[in-house]
């Protein structure tokens, strides 16, 4: 069953304390009077009184900004106080108290595969804070432990869903598409800790790397395909500007080329434009003597 939390009110701390005192000083009064006139049933309900204000004292206590805490008695929840400051409840009351200020989660580094099945080594970061200390201390055993094993379960079926990394633009990947796998992660997190009165502020992935056992063959694999990825792009664009340069030449009819020499000049385009290295340009002089 879920528990809800709701507000408990409690006593300013300060007016009970000198509520407290005055009570006091006419205990001691009062205790005076009967010794000194020796009325054996005004000593002992004087001190059965002195004993249940001495108990009462115990219901002080102090809360700092965002720190709350869950009142309990006899095993059932009575409410939560977010009065910061000095306050008094009922001191039979167990005061759980229970941190609403911003936590960093730094996980531990995980060995998982991805989509693809390449072994990769993975951890995360999460900003998280309580929003329901109801939830928190009694619908899960220890919070703290919950998220962290929750967050690792989450970030293990994100690894599974996304390949490491891919030259495709429209694919997304645990290392190009950073700021959508960060929002997926953060959302399948909160779904797996909402059961806890938690909130997810922020979710990222700290640490990405391939396992050991596999990253020299894979970093070979990713220059190789970084290169075809490069040479793909370099044609593209020689084709583009090659028939950008045909297209200039007919329209201002500054040279007549027929398919032959057409077909040599964009040989020769093409080359020096996809050519991995500098080109070495040779001077058509033409004749100079018959």
């Amino acid at each position: 069953m879920e528990t809800r939390e709701f507000e408990c009110r409690t006593v300013n701390g300060w007016a009970a304390l000198f509520a407290f005192f005055v009570i006091g000083l006419g205990l001691g009064y009062t205790g005076y009077w009967t010794i000194r006139h020796v009325h054996i049933i005004g000593i002992v309900a004087c001190g059965i009184a002195t004993l249940f204000w001495f108990v009462c004292l115990f219901g002080f206590f102090t809360l700092q900004p965002n720190v709350a805490a869950a009142l309990i008695l006899f095993g059932k929840y009575k409410g939560t106080v977010k009065t910061t400051g000095f306050s008094w409840a009922n001191p039979l009351m167990l005061k759980k108290k229970v941190s609403l200020r911003a936590h960093n989660l730094a996980g531990d580094t995980l060995k998982v595969n991805d989509q693809r099945g390449n072994p990769i080594e993975i951890s995360l970061v999460v900003v998280w804070r309580i929003i329901d200390t109801a939830r928190a201390v009694f619908d899960v055993e220890d919070y703290q432990d919950y998220i962290r094993v929750q967050s690792e379960a989450a970030l293990r079926h994100l690894a599974l869903s996304y390949p490491y990394d891919t030259f495709e633009g429209d694919t997304l990947s645990l290392r190009g598409s950073v700021d959508d796998v960060s929002a997926t992660l953060q959302k399948e997190v909160q779904d797996r800790i909402n059961r806890a009165g938690i909130e997810v502020e922020e979710t990222r992935i700290s640490h990405l790397a391939y396992a050991p056992e596999i990253a020299g063959a894979m970093l070979q694999r990713q220059q190789a395909e970084a290169i075809v990825a490069a040479r793909q792009r370099i044609v593209d664009g020689a084709v583009g500007m090659v028939d950008m340069a045909l297209a200039k030449l007919e329209e201002h009819n500054t040279v007549k080329l027929d398919e032959e020499r057409k077909a040599t000049m964009v040989s020769n385009l093409l080359v020096v434009l996809c050519g991995d290295k500098a080109a070495q340009p040779i001077v058509n002089t033409g004749t100079l003597y018959n």
